[in-house]
């Protein structure tokens, strides 16, 4: 689904205030709009930008059009124009599961957009970019980013453990008082400041409102089964969930080279958006009156050779967990959560077993970002087949009632 100041849902984009064009329209008109204000080096460059954003004032409360005063960025910042965002299910997880205290807040944070002004110091990025926000910063200075070992950067670690993973000195207020920004991004906002070290830089003729799935979800899930599990040629694989991410995870493990590709769901209407991205086979647990990793490992002669939890269930991590072969299966956490603790006998795990998570696909963000979206430019990567619905900002809670129930 994408919200386009607006908003997209598959997924979810942001269009200009007011507007209900189509996405491809918008993007069209926003590429004009652009290249002409920034010749001028925007006239809002070190103001305080008014503009609409979509607040969300309490838990499990709807979120309200606002109009918020984004502050112009500090040092090492970024202020962006936000164009097109997408609903994701961490979101909803901040909004309606989350037990911190994160209001008020403005979610978003699959998101891309153009810059509208940079703070001191900052030198990789100008006003006129197309750029993608990310939650994982890459600051390329740390043990962590300097490791090839993994994608985890010690300045996103400290922001991961606040509640929202909010910076502590938000750049947004609403009626006087600071808003927090999600994940360090916010991008429902039609303006947003992100720190330098978590903006990736893009080519500048990718449609942003498709693009804009590749901050999350998309990379999320394909990069977990291509960077994370390593699923290899031949293989077979069981991919619990088909939500953006489980759909990315399937379409990893096809262009990984896996001959099976069992996609698991409880809603039936799924399925055949799996095929598209890959998927060979569909069970439905609801169908079965057994666990579903004792029907994975009668179907596979033993257990899938990799498996990937794409939900957020502690419950279903342990059930992907048991789907695996033993001797080498792989099972990959890929699900946001952090309510309950997950536990599983030693057998498990003794007898071969390797248990493993997943944060954004094991990409380096600022690296990996432009990469994907160099393949999907190439057409190496599905973009197009997540998105479910176009809709504007004011439409946010509609799009919040199509995710719960099921329809993007």
């Amino acid at each position: 689904m994408i919200l386009h100041q607006y908003i997209r849902t598959s997924a979810s984009l942001f269009s200009p205030p007011n507007s209900c064009l189509a996405a491809a329209v918008l993007s069209q008109l926003f590429s004009g709009l652009f290249s002409l204000v920034f010749a001028a080096k925007m006239a809002t460059a070190g103001k305080v930008i008014k503009c609409k954003a979509a607040v969300a004032w309490g838990p499990k409360q709807p979120l309200v059009i606002e109009e918020v005063e984004v502050a112009p960025p500090q040092a090492n910042e970024v202020r962006i124009k936000i164009v097109a965002t997408s609903l994701c299910r961490s979101d909803m997880y901040y909004l309606s599961e989350s037990e911190e205290d994160t209001f008020p807040v403005i979610l978003g944070h699959e998101a891309a957009g153009i810059v509208e002004s940079v703070g001191p110091g900052v030198t990789e990025i100008q006003p006129g970019d197309k750029v993608i926000p990310v939650f994982l910063s890459q600051c390329k200075e740390c043990r962590f980013c300097k490791s090839p070992k993994t994608n985890q950067c010690d300045k996103t670690w400290p922001l991961i453990r606040l509640p929202g993973m909010a910076l502590p000195d938000s750049r947004i207020t609403c009626k006087g008082k600071k808003v927090q920004q999600l994940a360090g991004t916010s991008t429902f906002s039609e303006y947003t400041v992100v720190r330098q070290m978590a903006v990736a830089k893009i080519d500048p003729t990718a449609p942003l409102d498709k693009v804009c799935l590749i901050s999350c979800g998309v990379s999320t899930g394909y990069g977990a089964a291509v960077n994370t599990a390593k699923v290899e040629p031949g293989s077979t694989c069981a991919v619990f969930g088909l939500g953006a991410i489980g759909l990315a995870a399937v379409m990893g493990c096809k262009a990984a080279g896996a001959k099976r590709i069992i996609a698991v769901d409880i809603n039936p209407e799924k399925f055949e958006k799996a095929k598209v991205f890959g998927a060979t086979e569909f069970v439905n647990p609801n169908d079965h009156n057994k666990p579903i990793s004792q029907v994975l490992v009668e179907m596979t002669d033993g257990g899938v050779d990799y498996s990937l939890e794409c939900i957020g269930n502690v419950e279903i991590m342990c059930s992907a967990l048991e789907s695996c072969v033993k001797g080498w299966g792989v099972s990959v956490i890929i699900g946001w959560t952090n309510l309950r603790d997950i536990s599983t006998r030693p057998i498990q795990l003794i007898a071969g077993r390797k248990w493993t998570g997943s944060l954004f696909g094991g990409f380096k963000s600022r690296d990996g970002v432009p990469e994907m979206v160099k393949a999907y430019l190439d057409k190496k990567l599905k973009l197009d087949e997540f998105i479910t619905h176009n809709m504007t900002l004011d439409q946010v809670n509609d799009a919040i009632e199509l995710m719960k129930q099921g329809k993007w």
